[in-house]
């Protein structure tokens, strides 16, 4: 499922997604900034070998404690957008009501195991926490990266939650473009959006539609 468009109003539910989804863009650009000093890093330690024969110290710590970063403080805007992977061979002949009942369904269970993993992360960085846990090379502190894990996935829960009001509130209305949700696009419009993406065009807002 690609990048899909979602609508916006002026409901609760629409402010609350905007609102969510500035913290979200935020999060993801932090994850991309990190992936920016993990390049940086690593072409000094490169070069400093190569030239000086004096690599960084610690290389490898400091990449295996940064992949929390960019691995998962992104996973809630990507989830917003409707990124992540899933079928829709039979999910796209849906429609309606019956439509939203099944989003609603996924979304739900994808929450109940957003839950547990929050629980689990948490436990994982509260252990490490306590009991003072840190790299094998440099003794970096480990519970950073950790709490990394329970807080992102803390933020995809709440965006979880939202779907679901927003699928609740589609099945009710009877409607066929809901807010806060990304919508299914078909691979005509998809085709489209990347052809304006790699153009330069800017859409008129996020969710505009006539």
């Amino acid at each position: 499922m690609g990048a899909n468009s979602v609508l916006t109003d002026n409901s609760r539910l629409s402010r609350s997604d905007q609102l969510l989804f500035r913290l979200e863009s935020l999060l993801t650009l932090l994850g991309g900034i990190v992936i920016l000093l993990l390049v940086f890093i690593a072409t000094t330690n490169i070069l400093g070998r190569w030239i000086f024969s004096l690599p960084i110290s610690g290389y490898v710590d400091w990449v295996e404690q940064s992949m929390a970063f960019f691995a998962f403080l992104g996973i809630a805007y990507t989830q917003r957008q409707g990124g992540h992977i899933r079928m829709d061979i039979l999910v796209s002949h849906l429609h309606g009501r019956r439509l939203w009942a099944v989003e609603l369904l996924s979304a739900f269970l994808m929450l109940l195991v957003t839950l547990v993993l929050i629980y689990g992360s948490y436990l994982h960085f509260y252990r490490a926490y306590n009991i003072g846990d840190s790299s094998l090379g440099i003794n970096l502190p480990t519970w950073p990266a950790k709490l990394v894990v329970p807080f992102a996935l803390t933020i995809l829960a709440i965006r979880l939650v939202l779907q679901c009001w927003g699928y609740i509130r589609a099945i009710r209305q009877r409607t066929d473009q809901p807010v806060a949700v990304p919508l299914i696009e078909d691979a005509a419009s998809v085709a489209a959006a990347e052809a304006d993406s790699v153009m330069g065009n800017e859409s008129k807002g996020d969710g505009e539609h006539n």
